[in-house]
């Protein structure tokens, strides 16, 4: 089991969880209150009345495999003149801790600001706070310059990778690099994509220029993730059924991710933009094979998508070991 996340910034639980949060944050400056009623406006209005004081803000609570009330919470505040969205008021009961909930909350604030556009995600944390901090580098937060003069707070960013679907040309003049670099660091790392190892960074060339056909021809789209120094850090293509009584149907194809990108929602985000590009351009059904066993697979099940079945010896991976895989499928709208 999975801990549940769900955005609802009018929950009951909520308000407890922002009183906790906030009583603590003054003990710890050294301003310590009793009680709710004793904080400073703005926090208290937090803790009263959570919905009205972060209307315009994306705030996610968390519940713990087998609790039946989130134990945790995260704000995402909107974009507020031209500045970066800012990661605020995580908090997570402390006999809930340990779980992984903290980091399941900002995996998803992250995932959200990501789809929404966002370059960057930033947030300020007290440097005294070792744990806190230890998960924020972990996830990429990187100190930088301070726009909060208050001593002992740090200001740290995370740039974030951008989705955006390939033109033909685009495809084609990526081929020989990026999108090369991306199938050979796939087969490199075992992974069955239709290629044996070694595959020479020509040979992956060759195959996505004969994507651009495809692209330019209708029958392939292609999504690319560029990493904030330009680079492609993952890719995913939708391939439409070519027969007149398949014209309902698409497959998911090659969703590869950099493994230096990994863990960073990546794959989840790619596959949610062919996904939704799909139903958008009239697609109602979707499928996709994968290596049974793989990582992959918990990606497409937490995705919505039911396995099919499985078949044995389907493919070889790159080192030539005949393996099963298993058949996904997935219906839109």
């Amino acid at each position: 089991m999975t801990a549940r996340i769900e955005e609802n910034r009018s929950h009951p639980r909520l308000r407890d969880l922002l009183a906790a949060y906030h009583l603590v944050n003054q003990a710890e400056k050294g301003t310590a209150v009793e009680t709710v009623a004793e904080l400073p406006a703005v926090y208290r209005g937090e803790a009263e009345d959570p919905a009205a004081a972060f209307a315009a803000d994306t705030v996610l609570l968390v519940t713990a495999p087998g609790d039946d009330a989130p134990s945790g919470c995260v704000v995402l505040k909107a974009p507020r003149e031209g500045r970066a969205p800012e990661i605020k008021r995580l908090w997570v009961a402390p006999e809930a801790r340990r779980k992984g909930l903290a980091k399941a909350l900002m995996t998803e604030a992250l995932h959200r600001a990501a789809a929404a556009g966002a370059p960057a995600v930033r947030l300020t944390v007290w440097a005294w706070r070792a744990e806190p901090l230890a998960l924020y580098r972990s996830l990429g937060f990187a100190t930088v310059d301070s726009w909060d003069e208050r001593p002992d707070l740090l200001c740290l960013e995370k740039p974030l990778d951008v989705i955006e679907k390939l033109s033909p040309e685009a495809v084609r003049t990526h081929a020989p690099a990026g999108l090369a670099e991306l199938l050979v660091d796939a087969v490199d790392g075992g992974a069955s994509v239709g290629f044996l190892a070694p595959l020479e960074t020509a040979g992956a060339a060759a195959w996505w220029s004969g994507v651009a056909e495809e692209a330019a021809a209708g029958v392939r789209d292609v999504w690319a993730a560029h990493a904030p120094d330009g680079s492609l850090s993952g890719v995913v293509t939708l391939v439409r059924a070519g027969t007149d009584n398949g014209r309902h149907r698409g497959e998911i194809a090659r969703l590869l991710v950099r493994g230096t990108a990994r863990g960073r929602g990546l794959g989840r985000r790619l596959l949610a933009a062919a996904e939704a590009h799909a139903a958008a351009t009239g697609l109602r059904l979707l499928v996709l094979d994968t290596q049974t066993g793989s990582p992959a697979e918990r990606l497409y099940r937490g995705a919505g998508w039911t396995a099919a079945g499985t078949i044995p010896d389907f493919a070889a991976d790159p080192a030539g070991n005949l393996l099963a895989t298993t058949l996904y499928y997935k219906r839109l709208g």
